[in-house]
Formats: structure tokens, sequence, C-alpha cells
């Protein structure tokens, strides 16, 4: 089988960092890909318009897809952008919380 290291994208892509710097031990951030706005997503609930702003970084109108949560290698960070508001988390965490049905 192929080393995973062999098989990275050239091409480097935004995240959000999704889990707490308190989560485990292992060198790993689970994280929310940010991909380039489609008028499509608008009635998607898993994807969060993000608009641009010199606080996050962004230079385009973009998405987080909470749908295609994962684990990222630390190894595999290039920089960091900016940050995000607080009520923008606070719908990307809605989104995920909708995405799992978890119930109270």
């Amino acid at each position: 089988m192929t080393p995973q290291w062999e098989l990275k994208e050239r091409k480097t892509r935004p995240a959000i960092v999704i889990s707490s710097d308190a989560a485990g031990r292992l060198p790993i951030k689970l994280i929310a890909p940010i991909t380039d706005w489609k008028d499509y997503f608008a009635p998607n609930f898993w994807h969060i318009k993000i608009n641009p702003n010199v606080n996050n970084g962004l230079t385009k109108v973009s998405a987080v897809d909470t749908l295609q949560l994962r684990g990222m290698d630390l190894q595999r960070f290039i920089r960091k952008l900016g940050r995000i508001s607080p009520n923008k988390m606070t719908e990307i965490t809605l989104a995920i919380v909708t995405l799992i049905e978890y119930q109270e």
C-alpha cells in the first residue's frame, strides 16, 4: 500500500479547526474543509457561508463543509490564515449537532 504522505494533494486548502487543544494527545485535529461558495449550497444546512474579512484571512466568499469532517495530522498544516467569529463558530457547531442528530 502506498504511504499516505505520497497521496497528499499539492494544492493547499483552507479548513476550520473544530477540535479543542485539550482533546487527546495524538498530533491530530478535527477539521472541516473550506471550499468556494456556490449558490446551490444555500439550502444545505451543512454548508456554512463565510464572507472574507481581515480576521478570517479568506479572499473570497467560501463555505465550511461540515459534512466532510475529518482528522488531519498536524504535519499537514502549513499556516494559520485567521480566526472566525464566535457567532460563525456557533453556526458551524449547530450544523454538526444537526448532522449527528444530537439531542439532550
